[in-house]
């Protein structure tokens, strides 16, 4: 997450109007009458322009209400506008205002590489003050795969890249594609092929149910770490919340339901390049424990046999692990990125290809679930299916894509910088450019 529709609710302006005079022409025909005045919905469109382009001379709290503030503070709106002009070029003209009066109305704003498509809603109660501002896409203007290869490779740290056909042939954009990222919550889409393999092996089906264990439940993101104790649950559920939203205790149920074993068969079987950088294979309460452990645990953890290592992360597994430490240990810059999931932007592109070729017909509705696609996205494909991963200094954003002919495609990106945390709203817009691409 990071999903892109969630970046464009934060980075496309989620704000509200400015309150700025804007200057009128006079009538030409009489030149007695005053100036036609300009309905206040239209102010603060013009305002937002000024907003984006880091120009506006008057506070935010004239142009936003108190509420809109709280939501999105001053701070953060700015830095969204500079993370707009910097994808998107200046922000020129409000091209569409529809209806231009009233309290809400779409808005269209053209920029120099793209045109902003959202809404606008202003408070009459509160000054005229916006309270809605949203962007829900951006339809590139004069983009190309070169424009934004050239983007990628000017992002800081390490970046791996695919854009093609499912297959691999002809990829319109190509980088570093065999070499291994740290994937974060992408991996999941492995646990999501062993519990395929187990149910269409007739082993189960996909309405067959578990509980989740009261002990080893993991930590946000997700919501099924707070489920009441017992819990029964199906096992489509699991994965749809595993997918859908990166619930982490979905996660680690499955995979103890059907074996971290299972989990790196299939891993291997997709023809996963270098398998044995993820073995032992981490569940989520594991990579918490092991990150929140300390420098000496990491020591230990990095010099030791995989046997070992499986002998700590059990140790650590089995301790009470404090709440506050793993939020504090995941607060601040990067952690040990080695201890993670890796794969290559290839090993995820085959990863598909082995989904599609068991029988994929209920991961793939799971998938759809949370496609991750901006408004915009969906002129090029009929289908997404989407799964994503971060944490501090690591960046994953992985889509299977059908076109309206039935072609798939695979988009993935990989963002690893073991200095500083990662601006995810950059790459996600980057993925919005790649996707509205003709083809």
């Amino acid at each position: 997450m990071t999903p892109l529709k969630k970046a464009l609710a934060a980075a496309t302006l989620v704000t509200a109007p400015l309150a700025l005079p804007i200057s009128h022409a006079a009538a030409q025909d009489a030149p007695s009458s005053e100036a036609e005045p300009v309905a206040p919905i239209q102010m603060r469109s013009e305002q937002v322009v000024a907003l984006v382009n880091g120009e506006l001379d008057v506070p935010l709290e004239e142009v936003f209400t108190e509420g809109f503030l709280q939501a999105v503070p001053p701070a953060q709106l700015t830095g969204l506008s500079a993370q707009l002009t910097s994808q998107f070029g200046r922000a020129l003209e409000v091209e569409t205002l529809e209806p231009d009066t009233g309290t809400r109305s779409a808005l269209a704003i053209r920029m120099e590489r793209a045109v902003g498509r959202g809404g606008i809603a202003i408070d009459p109660q509160d000054g005229n003050r916006i309270n809605e501002l949203l962007f829900r896409s951006f339809d590139p203007l004069n983009d190309s795969a070169e424009k934004i290869i050239n983007e990628l490779n000017a992002l800081p740290g390490n970046v791996g890249a695919y854009f093609g056909p499912l297959d691999g042939t002809n990829p319109a954009i190509s980088i570093n594609p065999d070499e291994q990222f740290a994937i974060g919550s992408t991996f999941k889409i492995y646990v999501l092929a062993a519990l395929n393999r187990r149910i269409t092996s007739g082993k189960e089906a996909w309405d067959s149910t578990t509980d989740l264990s009261i002990t080893r439940r993991s930590f946000p993101s997700g919501m099924m770490q707070d489920w009441p104790d017992p819990a029964p649950v199906t096992l489509q559920t699991l994965a749809t919340m595993m997918i859908s939203i990166s619930d982490n205790t979905a996660t680690d149920t499955l995979m103890r339901h059907v074996g971290v074993d299972a989990v790196i068969d299939e891993m291997i079987a997709s023809g996963h390049s270098t398998p044995a950088k993820n073995v032992p294979f981490l569940t989520t309460r594991e990579m918490f424990a092991l990150k929140a452990a300390g420098d000496e645990t990491l020591t230990q953890y990095r010099a030791a046999s995989v046997s070992d290592k499986a002998e700590i992360l059990h140790r650590l597994n089995d301790s009470d692990l404090d709440v506050n430490r793993i939020q504090s240990t995941f607060s601040g810059g990067p952690v040990a990125l080695d201890v993670e999931w890796f794969a290559s932007p290839n090993d995820l592109r085959k990863l598909y290809i082995h989904m599609l070729d068991q029988g994929s017909g209920v991961p793939l509705k799971i998938m759809s679930v949370n496609p991750s696609m901006a408004d915009n996205g969906w002129q090029n494909w009929a289908s997404a299916h989407y799964k994503g991963g971060s944490e501090p200094g690591v960046l994953n954003l992985t889509w299977l894509l059908y076109t309206k002919a039935g072609l798939p495609y695979v988009l993935t990106l990989s963002w690893n910088d073991a200095d500083a945390n990662l601006d995810e709203t950059a790459l996600e817009l980057i993925a919005q450019r790649i996707m509205a691409l003709p083809l």
